[in-house]
């Protein structure tokens, strides 16, 4: 699961998830980012920060907890989106779970089905419902983890501020896992073994790695078994229509999936599994996880300054880290075509494809690389905040990127129209 924020997954950066609005910009990024699962490991679901839970690929930040505690002695600061009751208990687990960061958590999955050169369907869907149950998951763990830092560094945070139970926010946390776990199941077996190593890695980061030299490596392996999530559920949808046995001729229009039997196969008898094309499939999405994982990465790795700045060196890192994924995401590869995949482009097609593809690379690189350079010129914590900031907000374009890199450009445009849903969402409710 995301994005690195307190974000890879589905996770998760809280999830690398973009922050927008000057609010998110004055206060750091969002936790569910990168990435990637985010601040619950996801990428983010990504969540790196000072302490490596403010970055997250799925889906990363303390920026903004920090910028509303206000002046020594005044004590906490409204939330961006206007006072709110104390005792709103939705308000309470909106601010928990920063929902504001899910819309940076399906296009994981959709980029995932693209890179594998497969058209979305029922298993996708399901990959992003268990994406997002486990991003949520690791939010809630992460305030439960940080509760007795939060309750001195950050004491409007729900736990602290008494809104929401230790209890509560631990048994959430079990139980979005579990169900994040069945939504898998019933993709298929070899989506519940991405999606338990994914959620073992959110539990992983939140109950101890987030404070190692592991955790922006952590946060980035999260966000890309996020995206290996949607590749891997939407190849089991394509492995049952192409089975292991090929249908003799005239059976095209059979139908098969699920384990069913395929009608008209060559050998009677033979179930629908997982074929040929499902695995080599799964293998195209894993330069497109990479991708996704180094951003995640270099995202947490800025975060971790952020509280204090001083380090030129991470944001110039994570300058060239990007510029050189911005390159090859940009690169078009050949489509493949077949039963269940995604059709190639017809030759005038494909210099609309080009076209679009560099046009959603140029967009995450100036979301992403300015306010690098902006940090690695003058490292002070307000610079640093905001190049966070700037390279969880660029998840969503890298993401439309790497879909529309792997043929699908409708879905590539699509997982773009999340970003102004996303921001107006920020402006209400916080997603650090």
């Amino acid at each position: 699961m995301s994005g690195p924020s307190r974000g890879p997954g589905p996770g998760a950066d809280r999830a690398a998830g973009p922050s927008h609005g000057p609010a998110a910009e004055s206060a750091g990024p969002d936790r569910a980012g990168l990435g990637g699962l985010d601040r619950g490991g996801l990428g983010g679901l990504a969540r790196g920060g000072a302490d490596a839970d403010r970055t997250g690929a799925g889906g990363t930040v303390a920026g903004r907890d920090r910028a509303t505690a206000g002046p020594a002695g005044a004590g906490p600061a409204a939330p961006s989106g206007g006072p709110r009751p104390a005792t709103d208990p939705l308000r309470a687990w909106a601010e928990l779970l920063r929902v504001s960061a899910l819309f940076t958590v399906p296009g994981d999955a959709l980029a995932g089905a693209a890179a594998a050169g497969l058209r979305p369907d029922r298993r996708t869907a399901l990959a992003i419902g268990a994406s997002l149950c486990l991003y949520e998951a690791g939010m809630a763990l992460n305030d439960w983890a940080d509760r007795d830092e939060d309750a001195v560094d950050r004491p409007h945070r729900p736990i602290p501020s008494g809104r929401v139970t230790p209890g509560a926010a631990l048994t959430a946390s079990a139980a979005l896992t579990v169900t994040g776990l069945v939504l898998a199941a019933r993709a298929g077996r070899a989506p519940l073994a991405v999606a338990t190593a994914l959620g073992a890695t959110v539990w992983a980061y939140d109950l101890g790695l987030k404070h190692t030299r592991a955790a922006a490596v952590t946060m980035g392996t999260a966000r890309a078994l996020d995206l290996l999530l949607g590749a891997t559920a939407t190849a089991a949808g394509a492995g049952a229509t192409v089975g292991v046995a090929a249908p003799v001729a005239g059976s095209a229009g059979g139908r098969a999936g699920g384990g069913r039997r395929l009608p008209g196969a060559a050998r009677p008898g033979v179930r629908a599994e997982p074929g040929v094309r499902a695995p080599r499939g799964v293998r195209g999405a894993l330069p497109a996880a990479l991708l996704l994982g180094v951003h995640t990465c270099a995202v947490t790795a800025v975060s971790r300054h952020e509280a204090h700045g001083g380090s030129t060196a991470a944001p110039l890192a994570a300058l060239g880290a990007t510029a050189a994924m911005g390159a090859l995401a940009a690169h078009g590869r050949r489509a493949r075509s077949g039963p269940g995949l995604s059709p190639a482009p017809a030759r005038g097609a494909a210099g609309r494809a080009r076209l679009v593809t560099t046009a959603l690379a140029a967009a995450y690189l100036r979301t992403a690389a300015a306010p690098l350079l902006h940090a690695a010129l003058n490292p002070s914590a307000p610079l640093t905040r905001r190049a966070v900031g700037g390279g969880i907000r660029a998840m969503i374009p890298l993401q439309a990127t790497l879909a529309a890199r792997g043929g699908a450009l409708g879905t590539g445009l699509a997982v773009m129209g999340l970003a102004p849903l996303a921001r107006g969402l920020a402006r209400k409710v916080s997603p650090t």
